[in-house]
């Protein structure tokens, strides 16, 4: 039973086949941290949650959004401090401002309905456009070119697959609107990191909310507050005052985990009793 940052590859596998193990249940809708291929040819069957609470991980990203644009985290800094001063804390509003959103899932379209709700106008891309959005006037699909030449604010909702992976990267940033903000609460290869940092110095990105990175394996889920980092990349993004990171916690409300569990146990019990395994992830022909 894995979750998202678990390394089931080929050697892993051939360990858990060796004692017995005959299924993968992952915690997670993300499967790229499993070799699927290697799975299917020692005979383990791998299963996945599809869906949990969409809510968990678009409210997490509208509240990145709102975080760094109200500068909370550097006013809430100040506070403690007894520093009462609204020097450099001005932010815009939301209402009125383009928001473009790439991924249109559960957690993308329940995104695109919160930001219609701040009075944004929506842009949205996906391959397989969601029929539910069309209810939504202040949406309207569109191409990527589109979104990164228009949006203010972009927010990425899409699965990491070879396509998509660095799909944010030195090219792409350099067609976006100077000072547009980044937010990622999907898979960190979505965003080449190192073209972020190139970004963040000269102001082509305003601001980064990122729950997840890259290089997140060896790091998040755990407390390093006693050791020297050894992520440069991550290091540096940790310094600039408009980047605000998360350790990959966008899920992390009682209803997702509730809904992640409840499908696990289904999935394992489905198994077990021999009926069809729904969520099975399988090697795309």
């Amino acid at each position: 039973c894995s979750f998202a940052n678990d390394r089931i590859n080929a050697q892993t596998l051939k360990v858990l086949q060796s004692e017995g193990v005959q299924l993968i249940a992952l915690r997670s809708a993300g499967f790229n941290h499993v070799d699927l291929a290697e799975a299917a040819r020692l005979g383990i069957k791998v299963a996945r949650v599809p869906a949990y609470s969409p809510y968990s991980v678009a409210e997490h990203a509208a509240c990145l959004i709102l975080a760094l644009n109200r500068k909370i985290h550097r006013a809430y800094a100040r506070v403690r401090e007894l520093n009462f001063s609204l020097d450099g804390l001005v932010g815009f509003d939301l209402h009125g401002k383009t928001v473009g959103v790439i991924g249109t899932g559960r957690i993308g379209t329940a995104f695109c309905r919160i930001m219609a709700g701040f009075g944004c106008q929506v842009l949205a891309y996906d391959v397989k456009p969601n029929p539910e959005l069309s209810e939504v006037s202040a949406v309207t699909y569109t191409d990527l070119s589109s979104i990164f030449e228009k949006a203010d604010v972009i927010s990425l909702h899409v699965p990491l697959t070879p396509e998509t992976r660095h799909l944010i990267d030195e090219k792409a940033l350099a067609r976006m609107k100077s000072g547009v903000m980044l937010i990622n609460t999907g898979r960190g290869a979505l965003i080449e990191a190192q073209a972020l940092v190139a970004a963040l110095k000269s102001g082509q990105v305003g601001s980064a909310g990122l729950d997840v990175y890259e290089e997140e394996e060896n790091v998040f889920f755990q407390d390093l507050s006693g050791q020297v980092l050894q992520d440069d990349i991550l290091a540096r993004l940790l310094t600039f005052p408009n980047v605000l990171i998360t350790s990959h916690q966008a899920f992390l409300t009682q209803e997702a985990l509730h809904n992640i569990a409840e499908t696990t146990l289904e999935n394992i019990r489905d198994y077990v009793e021999k009926r069809p395994l729904t969520n099975e992830v399988k090697v795309a022909k």
